[in-house]
């Protein structure tokens, strides 16, 4: 195979690889967006207390006793 032939393949196998890469952002940026979205909404107070993972404050922002202690 001479020089010109591998500069040919060469370009072909680079133009694949980023039509592939470019035809993976869209699905994975969609993916990460959608990951992203679910923990900002998981961290919201309202979904802590609805899940009882995010202990209760009082009006001065402090921890209050879990019932029953």
């Amino acid at each position: 195979m001479d020089d010109s032939m591998k500069q040919v393949v060469d370009t072909l196998s680079v133009a694949t690889a980023v039509g592939t890469v470019a035809a993976l952002l869209p699905p994975l940026a969609a993916l990460f967006t959608i990951i992203w979205t679910l923990i900002r909404i998981w961290e919201t107070e309202t979904v802590q207390h609805i899940f009882r993972k995010k202990p209760q404050r009082d009006s001065k922002g402090r921890f209050m006793p879990k019932d029953g202690q």
